[in-house]
Order: structure tokens, then C-alpha cells, then sequence
């Protein structure tokens, strides 16, 4: 049994009353929607036309949703449906990236996600969902796909048949009959500045940037960026946490006198520090913190959320160890050195695979992102050990940490224009990639991240280099890379985002 919907554009008189239907049998709060009704344009007058698209959850086969949940509070059931538990939600926001079909909403009287869920409460008691009940024109048909004979599995069989973004892979069975080509690619809509419905005729022109020989999106529901500052500095305080470990391990391989006790307690202790600052903004960036909890105690292990905070403990944990030998003068282990450093680079690296499994989001797929965290991490790492080197009066410790931090700037820049460079394979990625090099957010990226964050401190240090000294101004050095790091990581939290997804 797997229920599905058969939305029959050809007969959808854009009503509404599907979603208020489904409003009213949910007590879905003012400005979330778990169906809606979207309107475009296409031609110019007098030769235009309006189409309509009944958009809502695809009750996907392979739903990305219910992966990406860190505590199985979206599930799919024996008949199909894509349900949840608002009990065990977190409000991570994850599913709300994971869906390409914008299908989510945080619910703003408790704070967890919600959508469309068949209304499973009906279907159990063999009846049919609310908004089938209510569409005038029998528009929506829902059913048993798998029962041959069932009016939605006759007319899938039967008639030609559309779906949202098939090649994502989630086997959507959501199924649309006559539907404008257009209201199933977002990407390719002009979005107007205007408001359908609210314009008054008078003799000022009406300004549009728009080719009125594009199709035009009119009508449409509010679909806010779910992830914002937050993500991008746990990002920030991540690669510090993760990056100060792994090159104490390295300046400790590499140099003897080295080792004592400014690398051995404040190496561990700023690893700390970073890491607890890093799990608050996680918490913090929840919709019910009070819940956080719950990623050990109903953990979904397929989610890099869960995994992601396994990863944080266990890091943590051997950083704590390596924090209580340097306090008690003893030597770290090699043993512990090795592990430690194995374990920084998951920290640096496991949210490239969150970040993929935000499906979603075509511009987080990049195969390059878990590389870009990782250079992050040694430049986050490099950095602050330099500027410790600096307030410590190590100028041994400073020279190290800022030759080895210019060589790894380098090295960012080159996969920062390589990442700008490579094709990438699908529209959206293309889109979320013109915005930040050439469209709203590329002054923010050529000026700040690559222009101050990269090139400046690269500049700065091979002149200092060739000075044959230590000057007193290096320290901008590594100042101006980690703010760097931070200018990219919230760039490209926000690019991922500008595509829309319905």
C-alpha cells in the first residue's frame, strides 16, 4: 500500500479551497501553510495567460526528510504517508533543507516542524483527506497507488503524469495532470516586485525589472531561509575548536621546543572553549532547546546531526585528557596526539555530509565543501595559535603559525577559485553560484572574503617573510584570516539559500 495524491491542474479553478480546508482541519497556524495554491504569468497583454499549481508534501518513497532527522520525528509509514511526531521534533530546521519541495514549516505555536500529512487521522478511519472532500471540481484525487484499481493508480497508468524535481531521487507521489511545465522548475520564474491584487491604476508608470515575455511568478506563500547567523558562526567556532588541536599536533611533530606548557594547556583549553561556544549555538539555534537532549536519547543514526554530536563528545572528551596531562606537566601520549588529531578532522569535516544531506540545496552538494571546511579548520587553527604566539610573546610560535598559515591561505584560495571555476551540473547551483560572485552577496565575497580574507593576509605575510623579521603589525595576519573564514562560511550559508525551492 503506498498512498499517493493526482492533482488535476486542468480542472484547479485556483479556489483556495484546498488550503483552507486544510487550515481549518489542522488549526494550521496565520502564515504557514501545509498546502497552498500557486499562481504565474506567462506573455504579455493582451496575450497572457494565468496557471495554478496545488503545491504541498510529495510523501516521497525515498523522502530526504525523514534521513536527515536527528530524532526520527518524521517517519515513513507501512501505507506511504510521510508522517511526524511533534513530540520528538527538535526544531533543527534540517528537514526544512532537506525537502527540495519547500514542503515544511516551523508551526509557531510550539516551535516544531510540521506539513502536510495525508491526513493520516482520516485515512484510518477510511476517509479522505480534508482537501479532497472540499475541491469543487474534484481536482485532487488521492489514493492507492499500489491498488490497480484505484482512480489514482489508473490515472498515472493512463495519462500522462508530472512530478516535482525527479531527478532528486526521492520518488515523489505527488503527481500533477495538465500542470504548466514552468510551476515545477522555481528557478526558471521572475519574481516581481509587485503584489497581485494590489495595484491601483494612475499615470505613474508601473516599474518592473521583469521581461513581461517571462513567465512570472504572481502568487505565491512566504518561504523564509530556515538556517541564518547561527549555522554560520557554529561553522566559525567549529573549524577553531577543531583546527587549534590539529595544528598543536602538527607544530608538536614538527618542533621539540615546541612542547611545554603553552601548547599542552592552551592548545586543549581554547579547543574547549570553542567546542562548548560551538554546542551552544547549536542548541541555541533550535526551535525547542529544551529538546536538545534528545539527539542522544532518540538519536537517528543515519542523521549527521547525531553523528555530528557523537563526534563533538568524543573530540571533546580527548581534549579534556590532553587538557588534564599538560596541567599536570605530563607528556601526551602519541597515542592520544594521533587520535585527537583523527578526531578534529571529523569535528572540521562531518558538516559537509550534514550540509549534502540538505538535498535541497543544490550549491551545499559541492563535492569541495567538505575540503574548503577542512583548509578552514588548519587556517582557523594556524591563526589563533599565532595570535597566542603573539600575546605570549613566542615569537618562535609566531613565526611558525604564520608561515604555515600564509601557505594554507594559498592553498584556500586556489580551491575557492577552482570551486568558482568547476561547472556545476544543475540550475539552482548555478544560480545560488552566480550570487555570490556576480550577483547581491559577491561585494561581501571578492571584498571580504577573498579580497581581505585571503589575498590581504597572503600579501602581508610573504612581505613580512622577506623582511627578515618579526614586525609588529604580522598580527593582522591572522586576524584578517579568520575573519576570512567567517565572511566565507556565512556567504555561503546564505547563497545556498537565495535559490528558492517552489
Amino acid at each position: 500500500m503506498r498512498y499517493g495524491f493526482v492533482v488535476d491542474q486542468d480542472r484547479c479553478i485556483g479556489c483556495h479551497a484546498c488550503t483552507v480546508a486544510c487550515k481549518e482541519e489542522h488549526q494550521v497556524p496565520v502564515g504557514v501553510f501545509r498546502t497552498w495554491v500557486k499562481y504565474i504569468e506567462k506573455g504579455e497583454f493582451p496575450h497572457t495567460s494565468r496557471h495554478f499549481g496545488v503545491m504541498r508534501c510529495n510523501h516521497c518513497d525515498s523522502a530526504p526528510c525523514t534521513e536527515i532527522c536527528p530524532t526520527h520525528a518524521l517517519y515513513r509509514r507501512s501505507d506511504g504517508i510521510i508522517d511526524f511526531d511533534n513530540q520528538r521534533c527538535i526544531g533543527c530546521k534540517g528537514c526544512m533543507q532537506a525537502c527540495p519541495y519547500d514542503a515544511l514549516y516551523i508551526d509557531p505555536n510550539n516551535n516544531t516542524a510540521a506539513k502536510c500529512n495525508f491526513c493520516a487521522h482520516r485515512v484510518e478511519n477510511n476517509l479522505e483527506p480534508a482537501c479532497v472532500i472540499v475541491c469543487p471540481t474534484q481536482a485532487i484525487i488521492a489514493g492507492d497507488l499500489d491498488d490497480t484499481a484505484s482512480k489514482v493508480s489508473r490515472i498515472v497508468a493512463t495519462q500522462k503524469v508530472s512530478v516535482r524535481k525527479p531527478q532528486k531521487g526521492t520518488e515523489p507521489k505527488l503527481y500533477y495532470v495538465g500542470i504548466e511545465g514552468d510551476l515545477l522548475q522555481p528557478a526558471r520564474l521572475a519574481r516581481q516586485e509587485t503584489y497581485m491584487f494590489a495595484e491601483q491604476r494612475d499615470d505613474r508608470p508601473i516599474k518592473t525589472n521583469f521581461d513581461p515575455s517571462l513567465t512570472r511568478e504572481v502568487y505565491d506563500v512566504a518561504h523564509p531561509a530556515p538556517w541564518g547567523w547561527k549555522i554560520a558562526a557554529y561553522l566559525w567556532t567549529k573549524s577553531i575548536a577543531a583546527g587549534v588541536l590539529l595544528m598543536t599536533a602538527m607544530f608538536l611533530g614538527l618542533s621539540a621546543t615546541m612542547n611545554g606548557p603553552l601548547l599542552n594547556v592552551l592548545g586543549p583549553f581554547i579547543a574547549l572553549g570553542a567546542l562548548a561556544v560551538t554546542s551552544l549555538l547549536l542548541i541555541f539555534d533550535l526551535k525547542r532547546p529544551d529538546r536538545f537532549f534528545y539527539l542522544l536519547t532518540k538519536p537517528n543514526f543515519r542523521s549527521w546531526l547525531v553523528i555530528g554530536g557523537y563526534i563533538l563528545i568524543g573530540y571533546g572528551g580527548l581534549s579534556s585528557i590532553w587538557l588534564l596531562l599538560g596541567v599536570l606537566g605530563q607528556t601526551i601520549p602519541s597515542a592520544l596526539v594521533l587520535a585527537t588529531a583523527l578526531l578534529a578532522v571529523a569535528t572540521a569535516c562531518y558538516s559537509a555530509f550534514l550540509f549534502a544531506q540538505a538535498k535541497g540545496r543544490d550549491l551545499w552538494q559541492s563535492p569541495m565543501f567538505l575540503w574548503h571546511l577542512l583548509m578552514h579548520a588548519l587556517i582557523a587553527g594556524s591563526a589563533t595559535l599565532a595570535l597566542v604566539g603573539f600575546v605570549a610573546d613566542r615569537l618562535i610560535l609566531l613565526d611558525y603559525a604564520v608561515r604555515i598559515l600564509v601557505l594554507f591561505l594559498v592553498i584556500s584560495l586556489l580551491m575557492v577559485l577552482a570551486e568558482i571555476a568547476l561547472p556545476h551540473v544543475s540550475v539552482d547551483a548555478q544560480l545560488a553560484m552566480r550570487a555570490l560572485v556576480r550577483g547581491h552577496l559577491s561585494m561581501r565575497f571578492w571584498g571580504l572574503a577573498v579580497g581581505a580574507g585571503l589575498a590581504a593576509p597572503i600579501l602581508l605575510g610573504i612581505f613580512s617573510a622577506f623582511s627578515g623579521q618579526v614586525p609588529g603589525w604580522i598580527v593582522t595576519v591572522p586576524v584578517l584570516a579568520l575573519a576570512g573564514v567567517w565572511w566565507f562560511q556565512d556567504l555561503w550559508v546564505k547563497a545556498g539559500q537565495v535559490v528558492p525551492l517552489s
